[in-house]
């Protein structure tokens, strides 16, 4: 029997989907602590081309917290389609869909975001945490960044 197929898998499941669910509760409660407590000590967060890919916490933390007090005024991230898939007992990918809505600091405007979050999952001592983030975007309105990574959208062929 596979790990995903068993009870403990399934539990697993559950508890890497409460990790995504965390993140996004505590990011719009600006609570860059509890954000930095779902990563691993050697995590990588990849925000996209245009801001520098962030490696272990010692760069995590202060990024986000400097983010979420200079950058955002208010935001609501909302995930579905959360897919998860296991490499072991241990470790594991997930990709979901990704809704945020961001209010800036700067001008008191808003920004949208359609994307997913392509993440890496590894059962520590403390539970399951992110071993990496990749923010891939498919489409924004307003929102701060000039580039995103691509979802990987399939290209129409040519005839």
């Amino acid at each position: 029997m596979k790990h995903a197929d068993s009870l403990q898998g399934l539990l697993d499941k559950s508890a890497i989907a409460d990790v995504i669910h965390a993140y996004c509760l505590h990011f719009d409660r600006a609570d860059a602590e509890a954000v930095a407590a779902l990563f691993t000590d050697d995590a990588v967060v990849d925000y996209g081309p245009d801001v520098p890919t962030m490696s272990g916490l010692d760069e995590i933390k202060p990024m986000v917290a400097k983010g979420l007090a200079d950058l955002f005024a208010a935001s609501s991230h909302h995930v579905s389609n959360i897919m998860i898939q296991f490499e072991g007992p241990d470790q594991a990918t997930s990709i979901c869909y990704l809704y945020a809505w961001t209010r800036y600091q700067k001008g008191n405007r808003d920004g949208e975001l359609w994307g997913q979050y392509y993440q890496e999952f590894r059962r520590t001592a403390g539970g399951w945490k992110i071993a990496k983030l990749v923010l891939r975007a498919a489409g924004t309105d307003g929102f701060h960044r000039e580039t995103m990574h691509p979802i990987g959208r399939r290209q129409k062929e040519k005839p």
